[in-house]
């Protein structure tokens, strides 16, 4: 995933995680967020280094690996429940012979492909 996509969706939760709770600082995986009016600590490989970051990147695992099982169910033919995010070579031909479904990423390299090739 590009950078800026997880930037936005860090800079997203905390705007809305900060609605409910008054958040005065952040830590990052390696992350720089210059765009908040906290500070952000960014610490490498930080889930190995902070209990805070480690339950944030479990939670994050789980919650993607609950999403592919929701879209294995309802579309079987693609896979999604055995690539978890990271698609298999069983995944891309899924999407060569049905076609693309309302999700994907425009900007991820095969799905890109796909579209410049159907136009």
């Amino acid at each position: 995933m590009k950078l800026i996509y997880i930037k936005l969706a860090m800079i997203k939760a905390y705007n809305e995680a900060n609605k409910k709770i008054k958040i005065e600082h952040l830590l990052t995986d390696a992350m720089p967020i210059d765009e908040l009016d906290i500070p952000v600590t960014k610490i490498i490989k930080g889930d190995s280094k902070s209990i805070t970051i480690a339950a944030a990147s479990i939670i994050a695992k789980v919650t993607r690996d609950n999403i592919m099982y929701e879209l294995d169910d309802k579309f079987p033919l693609y896979g999604f429940r055995n690539h978890k995010g990271y698609p298999t070579k069983k995944h891309l031909e899924a999407i060569n012979n049905y076609g693309l479904i309302d999700g994907y990423r425009k900007t991820y390299g095969p799905v890109k492909k796909i579209l410049e090739e159907h136009k």
